[in-house]
């Protein structure tokens, strides 16, 4: 570790010469770029040199110790090494936090994506209750929500919502919740009483933007239609309606929401963009070996990652064992608890790695 912080100080100064250089000043560009990677050591190096200093602090006072001295003055050494020796370890704890690699998506707003999974219309109003919890985290948060795409189902629920929360640092707080959700509730239809089960699949893709992804024109086929309500009732007399299809991928986005076509057709590529981005980064991500990768991540879409039982008022993360009994809240948005537990474990499986 001591090795790494070393070679970051270095290139900090470095960075630091050049950033005031005259001729790297005149390509904007370059001098962002090394701008922002000057600003992202900064933390790390003013923590090490805090470290340093504690620690040469430190070993001048173990040397003293060794010298002939009167009693008062050694208890008064003796606590101050004590506490030294407590504030360099949590210098360290903090220093392997900083090292942690950042996940460059994490400022990132986010396209969410559910979709009703097993068991028919009460899949569909667990999707719906879903994008209420994640909507209204997103007001806690002072966050925007935008709808991108729906399909409703009817009685209430979706059997597919898109939308976009843009905020700073959404990503970050919600990576972790893409999976299969299970819901274990009694349905209003059911006059038994029987509990039955039902799933919603969640996918959270960081927001691609125009430098991360770049769609070739002969790559897309885009087709306009008239949208329609349920049922196949006509809500719009005009082809508004647009459907995009990705040729080499097969990706097919369709979005009717807006009267416009021109704002149906850019959430489409919006959304095309994010998708086509979340393909590169699982396909990069699928070449790191298996023990680097996090247990807890935003991981395997098809794994169940938790549970809300309706009878028992509590909802389960299986990733992490972690069990809170105050469903209400919870769907009502209430998640924090959730979230901070989830980024406290994949911190702690990361630390491992820095060493």
């Amino acid at each position: 570790m001591l090795e790494k912080l070393s070679f970051i100080e270095n290139k900090y100064k470095e960075l630091s010469k050049k950033i005031i250089d005259p001729k790297v000043m005149e390509d904007m560009d370059e001098w962002q770029k090394l701008a922002k990677e000057h600003g992202e050591m900064e933390p790390i190096v003013l923590k090490y040199k805090e470290y340093n200093e504690a620690m040469t602090t430190l070993e001048e006072d173990k040397e003293m110790l060794k010298e002939k001295l009167d009693d008062e003055f050694k208890d008064m050494l003796k606590e101050e090494i004590s506490e030294l020796e407590e504030k360099v370890a949590k210098l360290e704890e903090e220093l392997k936090l900083l090292l942690i690699p950042k996940d460059p998506n994490d400022h990132k707003n986010v396209i969410v994506e559910i979709r009703a999974g097993a068991g028919g219309d009460e899949a569909g109003l667990f999707a719906g209750d879903l994008f209420r919890m994640y909507s209204r985290f997103a007001e806690r948060q002072g966050w925007r929500v935008e709808i991108m795409s729906t399909n409703d189902q009817g009685i209430g629920g979706f059997k597919e919502v898109i939308f976009m929360i843009k905020g700073k640092g959404a990503y970050s707080r919600l990576k972790y919740e893409s999976g299969v959700h299970r819901v274990q509730r009694v349905p209003e239809t059911e006059s038994g009483g029987r509990i039955h089960t039902s799933t919603a699949t969640v996918a959270v893709l960081p927001e691609a933007e125009d430098i991360d992804i770049e769609i070739n024109q002969s790559d897309i086929r885009v087709d306009v239609f008239r949208s329609s309500g349920n049922g196949g009732q006509s809500v719009n007399t005009t082809d508004s309606a647009v459907r995009i299809t990705h040729i080499p991928t097969g990706m097919v986005i369709s979005c009717q929401d807006e009267k416009s076509q021109l704002k149906n057709k850019d959430k489409a590529m919006k959304i095309l963009k994010t998708r086509l981005y979340d393909k590169m980064i699982t396909e990069q991500n699928a070449e790191i070996a298996q023990e680097r990768r996090s247990q807890v991540g935003s991981g395997d879409r098809s794994e169940r990652i938790r549970t809300y039982n309706f009878p028992q008022g509590r909802i389960t993360d299986h990733r992490i064992n972690l069990t809170v009994y105050k469903l209400e809240n919870f769907l009502d948005g209430d998640i924090d608890e959730m979230v901070a537990a989830l980024i406290t474990t994949d911190q702690a499986e990361k630390l491992k790695q820095v060493g």
